[in-house]
């Protein structure tokens, strides 16, 4: 009974001790990926901003205003594009809108962003776009990879089109959630006009034939939760200026925008909310199921060997031969 026994115990040790490194290298990449119907908003604000009356064209200080950033999955476009490339690919539309204080249009930029769902890398296929306009994205934008490193990554800036590091600047505690701290910044760099403006008949070209550029820059931070990549707070020091040409009646620049943007409290809560629950379950699949099941091997492991030793273990002579042989005599 005790060789079955043991024998039993053996297999579901070899098993598990087994199964520990398939859950880690096998199952994780397959199963860790973001969904490709995934729907997400986020509502940032910068308060005591300045912005650009497009009336006067004179730059004005603002109580607030409000950026609010929507992330759409295209599940039809990921099909489409995972039958060339044989991966798991999530398409997001995207539409960052800003609007001023009375609630109208500063400006909106919609963005097609097709990526690998497990490890965020950029796929480059049809469709890939800013604001209407073709774009290679190099680098990562929105999401960092699951397992994020201690390291500085490249990251996309839609704005201007291209790709700068995106420097790590530490680990600290954000909310109760250990996070690693990114910081990017932009230089002052010459970008186009949105396709849309906010004043009725005014066109990018219309702009352009004016001789006024638009240059932007920003200081980019990002706070993210390691195991999952996803920011759990951002913010962005965000500065435009409108330069030279006509447009502006002799006068060398003036401001279009300028703001600390931050992420607004209650969606903080909710992120942070969101955030923690997906870190369990990257947790199981990388830290608590694989070396839960290699413990449970090794203890059952132990447990079959000890009962193979006990049942090779000879009887007690004892049992066997109770009293001593009397002596012979003649």
């Amino acid at each position: 009974m005790r060789r079955k026994s043991s024998l039993v115990l053996l297999a579901l040790a070899v098993f598990l001790t087994a199964l520990s490194p398939l859950l880690r290298w096998y199952a994780f990449p397959r199963l860790a990926k973001v969904p490709a119907h995934q729907y997400q908003d986020m509502v940032l604000e910068a308060k005591d901003a300045t912005l650009l009356d497009y009336g006067s064209m004179k730059a004005k200080k603002v109580p607030k205003v409000t950026v609010v950033q929507t992330l759409k999955g295209n599940v039809e476009a990921s099909e489409e594009i995972e039958k060339t490339t044989g991966g798991d690919v999530v398409v997001w539309d995207g539409l960052s809108y800003v609007q001023g204080p009375d609630g109208k249009m500063v400006s909106k930029m919609p963005e097609r962003y097709i990526f690998d769902a497990h490890t965020q890398e950029p796929v480059h296929a049809r469709g890939e776009s800013v604001d209407g306009d073709p774009v290679t994205r190099k680098g990562l934008e929105f999401k960092w990879p699951f397992l994020t490193e201690k390291r500085d990554y490249e990251y996309f800036d839609a704005q201007a089109r291209i790709t700068a590091p995106i420097h790590y600047k530490g680990t600290q505690d954000f909310r109760g959630v250990e996070v690693y701290y990114f910081e990017q910044t932009i230089p002052w760099t010459k970008v186009p006009f949105p396709k849309t403006l906010p004043v009725e008949g005014i066109t990018p070209e219309s702009v352009a034939e004016t001789g006024t550029t638009r240059w932007y820059t920003t200081v980019r931070k990002f706070w993210v939760e390691p195991l999952t990549g996803a920011p759990v707070y951002g913010e962005e020091i965000h500065r435009e200026e409108l330069r030279g040409g006509s447009l502006l009646g002799g006068r060398e620049k003036v401001t279009a925008f300028a703001g600390h943007v931050k992420m607004r409290e209650d969606y903080i809560e909710h992120t942070v909310d969101l955030v923690k629950s997906n870190r369990t379950l990257i947790l199981l699949l990388t830290s608590y199921l694989p070396w839960g099941f290699l413990a449970l091997g090794i203890a059952l492991l132990s447990l079959s060997l000890y009962l193979e030793a006990r049942g090779r273990r000879p009887d007690d002579p004892a049992a066997t031969d109770a009293t001593e042989p009397e002596p012979v005599t003649a």
